[in-house]
C-alpha cells in the first residue's frame, strides 16, 4: 500500500500536529494563571475495551472488510490474551506515579525523536493581516511595536497574571505559556533536547534580530529592569539595519533547516570553535528572535496570501529569506519590508493556543500604543554576533541551501479566503461550525478520490495537569455515509440534511470524548510505548496493516480560534497527504492548505476548490431544505 519510506516519515510526523482548542467553548477570567495548577486532574488512562472497541470502529470506513476482520481478531487476542490488560495495567501504574503519564512519551515521540526537518515538516507558521508599509522606515515601526507587545505578554507571563482559560467550566492547564519564551531547540545526533532558559537564576534580557543574514543581540531592557520604549527599540533597530546593509554571504541560520541528524553533527562542528559557540548561544538564550526579512518579488493579490504563507513556512529558498532564520527557536516573528508579516515556531514546547493568545494580545496592543518620544538617554550599540566560517562549515552551509531549496520547490500550499460565510450560519442550523467544516473537508476529499481517509483532527487535552494533544478522528461511519449520500442524486434533500446533521453531531461526541481524555490514539501510543519500555515483543495489532492506514493521515487538520484575522499553517504529515488549517471568523474562514509537489495526486489548488464547492453544497442543500420544510 505505501513503501517503507514512506511508514519511517509517517511514524516520525504523524504525531507532530498542531492542535488548537475550540474557541467556541473557551473562557478567559482574569485571575493568576497558576491559581489552578497543583489541584488540575491527571490524564485519565481510558478503560481497554473501549479503545479496542472505538479502534475497531475508526478502521469501518478506511480499510477493507476482510482487513477489518483480521484485525477484530487481532483485537480480540490482545483483549483475551492478557497482553492488553498486562500492558493497561503497567499504564494505570504509571499513571498514578507521574503527573501526567503521556507528556513525556509524547514530546520524545512526537518532536524530539523526529529526524525531520523542523521547516516544513514541523513547525507551523503564521501569516498576520497584510501591512500597508513598502520600507524599512514602517518595516522598523511595526517591528519595533511588534516587540514592545511581546515584551507586555512576558509581563503577565513573568508576574502570573494571565488570565486563566477555561474549557466547558474547568480550567486548563496554563503550564504551556510558561515554555514559549527564553526557550529553544537544540540538535542531538540522535534526538534533540528543549532548553528554557527563563527558568534559570539570570532569565535573559536580549532578544535575536537577523537581519540580511546576520544575527545581533538587543538589550530590551534598561538597567532598573524596565522595558525599552517603543521609540528605543525602533532606533535600536535602526542601528542594526545600518549595521547589516550588505547581505551575508554565508547565511549560518540556514543550517537549522536541515534534517536533525545532519544539523546535530553540523551543529557539534560548528560550536567547536569558542567565538561560534558564544553567538550561538547569546540566540538559543534570547527571549525570542525577530527576522527582518528582504522583499520578496511582487505577486498579485490573488496569490498573495499562499506566498506569504509559503514564506511563513521556509522563507522562501536560499536566495531569499531562508537563511534569515533559526528554526530551532521556539518563537520567531517575521517582519517583511514588503508589509508581510507573521511568526515560524519551533512545535515541541506548546501547542496552537499560546501562539494564538500571544497574536491576539499583541495585535491588540499595538493598536492601542503610540510612538512617544523618549528621553534621549544614550544606548549600547547591539552586539553583532560573529561567526568563523572553516571550509567544512561553508560545505554544510552550501549542502543545507541546496536541501532548502528542494523542500521550497516541493511544498505546494494555497490559501483559501473563503467570504462567502462564516462560523454564523452552521450556527443559524444548529450545527457546530467545526465539524461543519471538517464535513466539507471529507465531502471535499471523496469527491476527488472516491474514498475515504484516515483524518486527524487536534484536540486540547489541556483540562489535565500538562496535557498536550489528542486526535479526534473525523473520518467515521457517519461521515461516510454523508459523503456517499451528497454523490447520490436518488436521495431526497431531507435524507441528506439528516446524514449531515448525524454526521456532525457523531463529530461532536468524538470532540467530547478527546478533550475528556477518552480518545484511542493517546492510550494506544501509551500501551505501545509501554510494551517497548517493558522490552516485551510488541504486540500484533501495532504491527497490522491497519494500524498503518489508520495512521497515515491523509488529511492532518486543526482549526485556529484566533481573535485576529491570520491564516496559521503547517506542512503535510505524510507524502500523498494534506495539511489543513483553518480560522473560522463570523463572516468569512481562511483555509490554509498544503501539499507535496512530489506527490503526483495531490494538488493544493485543486483540494482547495473542492473544499469551496463543499462548503456552498452543504449551505444551498441546507438552505433548501429550510425553504422545503415551510
Amino acid at each position: 500500500m505505501f513503501c517503507a519510506n514512506c511508514f519511517v516519515f509517517l511514524i516520525c510526523s504523524a504525531f507532530k500536529i498542531l492542535c488548537f482548542v475550540l474557541p467556541c467553548l473557551l473562557a478567559a477570567i482574569p485571575e493568576r494563571s497558576y491559581v489552578h495548577q497543583e489541584g488540575l486532574p491527571k490524564l485519565p488512562v481510558p478503560p481497554l475495551k473501549q479503545t479496542c472497541e472505538r479502534y475497531l470502529a475508526i478502521l469501518e470506513p478506511i480499510v477493507s472488510k476482510e482487513e477489518l476482520e483480521h484485525t477484530r481478531q487481532l483485537v480480540q487476542e490482545f483483549l483475551k490474551g492478557g497482553v492488553g490488560e498486562r500492558l493497561q495495567k503497567e499504564l494505570e501504574r504509571r499513571a498514578r506515579k507521574t503527573d501526567n503519564w503521556l507528556s513525556e512519551w509524547w514530546m520524545q515521540s512526537a518532536y524530539l525523536d523526529c529526524r525531520m526537518p523542523l521547516a516544513v515538516y514541523t513547525s507551523p507558521g503564521v501569516v498576520l493581516p497584510r501591512l500597508h508599509f513598502q520600507d524599512r522606515q514602517g518595516q522598523m515601526r511595526f517591528a519595533a511595536k511588534l516587540i514592545a507587545g511581546v515584551l507586555d505578554f512576558k509581563r503577565m507571563i513573568d508576574t502570573k497574571t494571565l488570565p486563566v482559560e477555561y474549557l466547558s467550566g474547568k480550567p486548563l492547564c496554563m503550564d504551556q505559556y510558561y515554555q514559549i519564551l527564553s526557550s529553544c531547540r537544540i540538535p542531538g545526533p540522535k534526538r534533540d533536547t528543549v532548553v528554557n532558559h527563563a527558568v534559570g537564576k539570570t532569565p535573559p534580557t536580549h532578544i535575536a534580530v537577523v537581519h540580511n543574514f546576520q544575527f545581533f543581540v538587543l538589550d530590551v531592557y534598561n538597567s532598573d529592569g524596565t522595558p525599552l520604549t517603543v521609540d528605543q527599540i525602533y532606533m535600536q533597530l535602526e542601528k542594526i539595519w545600518n549595521s547589516s546593509l550588505q547581505t551575508n554571504k554565508e547565511p549560518i541560520g540556514i543550517l537549522t533547516s536541515q534534517h536533525r541528524n545532519t544539523w546535530g553533527k553540523a551543529y557539534n562542528n560548528l560550536i567547536k570553535d569558542k567565538t561560534n559557540k558564544e553567538s550561538v548561544r547569546a540566540i538559543q538564550k534570547s527571549i525570542f528572535a525577530v527576522c527582518l526579512d528582504a522583499p520578496l518579488p511582487r505577486v498579485s493579490d490573488e496569490l498573495y496570501l499562499s506566498r506569504v504563507t509559503a514564506q511563513m513556512l521556509h522563507g522562501g529558498g536560499a536566495r531569499w529569506n531562508s537563511g534569515n532564520r533559526w528554526f530551532d527557536k521556539t518563537l520567531q516573528f517575521i517582519v517583511g519590508e514588503d508589509g508581510s508579516c507573521g511568526l515560524v515556531y519551533e512545535h515541541a514546547p506548546a501547542e496552537g493556543p499560546p501562539i494564538v493568545f500571544l497574536i491576539d494580545h499583541v495585535v491588540k496592543y499595538m493598536q492601542n500604543i503610540q510612538m512617544v518620544r523618549s528621553p534621549m538617554v544614550p544606548l549600547p550599540m547591539p552586539q553583532k554576533l560573529r561567526f568563523n566560517i572553516t571550509p567544512e562549515i561553508k560545505r554544510d552551509i552550501e549542502n543545507a541551501k541546496q536541501n532548502m531549496n528542494i523542500m521550497v520547490h516541493d511544498l505546494d500550499v494555497k490559501v483559501l479566503r473563503f467570504p462567502h460565510f462564516g462560523k454564523k450560519l452552521p450556527k443559524q442550523y444548529k450545527l457546530s461550525p467545526d465539524g461543519f467544516v471538517q464535513m466539507a473537508l471529507q465531502l471535499a476529499y471523496f469527491r476527488m478520490y472516491n474514498c475515504c481517509c484516515s483524518t486527524y483532527e487536534s484536540a486540547s487535552l489541556r483540562m489535565f495537569k500538562y496535557g498536550r494533544t489528542d486526535a479526534i478522528r473525523s473520518t467515521t461511519a457517519d461521515s461516510l455515509q454523508f459523503v456517499k449520500a451528497m454523490q447520490d442524486s436518488t436521495k431526497q434533500k431531507e435524507e441528506k440534511v439528516a446524514m449531515l446533521e448525524k454526521a456532525v453531531q457523531t463529530h461532536k461526541e468524538n470532540t467530547y470524548n478527546a478533550i475528556y481524555g477518552q480518545a484511542i490514539d493517546r492510550h494506544l501510543l501509551g500501551l505501545r510505548m509501554q510494551s517497548i519500555t517493558d522490552l516485551t515483543s510488541m504486540p500484533e495489532i501495532f504491527m497490522d496493516t491497519s494500524y498503518a492506514v489508520a495512521n497515515h493521515f491523509n488529511l492532518s487538520t486543526s482549526q485556529v480560534g484566533s481573535k485576529t484575522d491570520c491564516v496559521m499553517c503547517f506542512g503535510p504529515v505524510v507524502p500523498d497527504g494534506y495539511g489543513v488549517c483553518y480560522n473560522p471568523m463570523d463572516e468569512h474562514i481562511n483555509i490554509a492548505i498544503t501539499a507535496f509537489n512530489s506527490c503526483e495526486e495531490t494538488n493544493a489548488a485543486n483540494f482547495a476548490q473542492a473544499v469551496e464547492d463543499s462548503l456552498l453544497d452543504m449551505r444551498a442543500l441546507l438552505e433548501d431544505a429550510a425553504v422545503t420544510r415551510q
